[in-house]
Order: structure tokens, then sequence, then C-alpha cells
């Protein structure tokens, strides 16, 4: 098994999205839905960047990795959010 944290991380984030997806799965409250689909949202996305990760990096580094690759990641988003009305208007 590998030693340091991201791989502890790693495992944290896939069993919360286990958890999230139970929570969508139950049929009982609109609440436990909610939370579950935001709990796997929030896990999914801290898993892309934990997992970009180079395995050699260590405490502040491999922290400053995750936010650097969740900054990208937001900016991917938004930039595409913003070209949406732009290419919908190609299309016509």
């Amino acid at each position: 098994m590998e030693s340091g944290i991201l791989p502890r991380i790693e495992l944290l984030l896939i069993v919360l999205m286990m958890a999230g997806f139970a929570l969508i799965a139950q049929q009982w409250s609109f609440s436990l839905y909610r939370l579950g689909l935001l709990t796997v949202i929030f896990a999914a996305i801290l898993n892309i960047a934990v997992g970009n990760v180079p395995r050699a990096a260590r405490g502040w580094r491999a922290f400053g990795a995750v936010i650097i690759i969740l900054g990208v990641t937001a900016a991917v988003v938004v930039i595409g959010i913003l070209l949406v009305p732009y290419l919908s208007r190609l299309g016509r």
C-alpha cells in the first residue's frame, strides 16, 4: 500500500462519494437527497484535484498543487459558462 496522505484523502473522497450516492438513492427525504448531491459534487471536484497531484508532493507542496488544480478547474468551468451564449448564437 502506498504511504502518504494523498492516497488516504483519495480513499476518504471515494467513501464520501459512495455515501452521497446512497443519500441520492434514498426516497424518503428531499433534504437528504440535496445533501447527497452536494456531497457527490464536492467530493468529485476535490477528487479531480487530489488525483492529479504528483505522488512525490508532500505537505504544503501537495496542498498548493491541490489549490492550483482547483483554480484551473474553476477557471475552465467559468470560461465554459461564459462561452455558452456566444456558442449558442453560432448555431443560428
